[in-house]
């Protein structure tokens, strides 16, 4: 059985890539001016992605204090529960405190960098 798991995701994706006929990866497109790329600066794309993974992080941070207070809720009072739950509420906030650290500090520096650069 490994045999054949092993080949069919080995040798496949070649046989599926046979069908289509292949236009070197894009090469041509880009050469030919076809590709539509991005039309924003430098200093945007990075504050844009910056934006995003702390946007994240944040939504990950509220997620683990929402998550310790449901096990703190059906801890029953198990004090060894309930103790876990503390840890992981107090883990979540600091996550939370260093994540918008983290984005005032990106965010100064990126408002100055592009004052100090227009």
């Amino acid at each position: 059985m490994k045999k054949i798991l092993t080949f069919a995701l080995l040798f496949l994706p070649s046989v599926a890539s046979a069908q289509i006929t292949v236009n070197d990866w894009g090469y041509n497109e880009l050469a030919q001016g076809n590709i539509a790329l991005g039309t924003r600066d430098l200093r945007s794309t990075i504050a844009g992605v910056i934006n995003i993974v702390l946007g994240f992080l944040g939504v990950l941070t509220t997620v683990i204090i929402l998550f310790g207070g449901f096990k703190w809720m059906t801890s029953y009072g198990d004090s060894s529960k309930v103790d876990e739950a503390k840890k992981m509420i107090g883990a979540g906030v600091i996550g939370l405190v260093i994540v918008l650290t983290a984005y005032a500090i990106s965010r100064f520096v990126l408002v100055n960098i592009a004052n100090k650069t227009l």
